[in-house]
């Protein structure tokens, strides 16, 4: 299944809300994408950092360095509270596109919290 287009459209909202639940480092998202997608998306780390760079630039999340005794130096991401609303307004759109799909196909839409 090809999911290059829909996750190219959903990258921020998905990197978004696996950092709402606790900062992460790049590798660590991509497993956790994989993990979430059953292995249907398949991120690559040189299609991601471009994007966590953007992320940061717009002021959505902001990095940090960690060093672990044995192991290599890893930059973090954490999620800004300008990245909190970013995130909330991603939620609303994909929502709304949740919502016109699930009727299209006759299925009960997921209704968002506090509707």
């Amino acid at each position: 299944m090809s999911t290059k287009s829909l996750t190219g459209a959903s990258v921020s909202a998905i990197i978004l809300s696996i950092l709402q639940d606790g900062d992460s480092y790049g590798y660590a998202i991509i497993q956790k994408v994989r993990s979430l997608s059953g292995g249907e998306v398949e991120w690559a780390a040189g299609s991601l950092y471009p994007v966590l760079h953007r992320m940061k630039t717009n002021g959505w999340i902001e990095d940090y360095w960690v060093d672990h005794e044995g192991e290599r130096r890893r930059r973090f991401y954490r999620i800004t509270k300008k990245g909190v609303r970013a995130l909330e307004r991603e939620k609303k759109k994909w929502m709304t596109v949740h919502g016109v799909l699930a009727q299209l196909w006759d299925m009960k839409p997921v209704k968002m919290p506090g509707k």
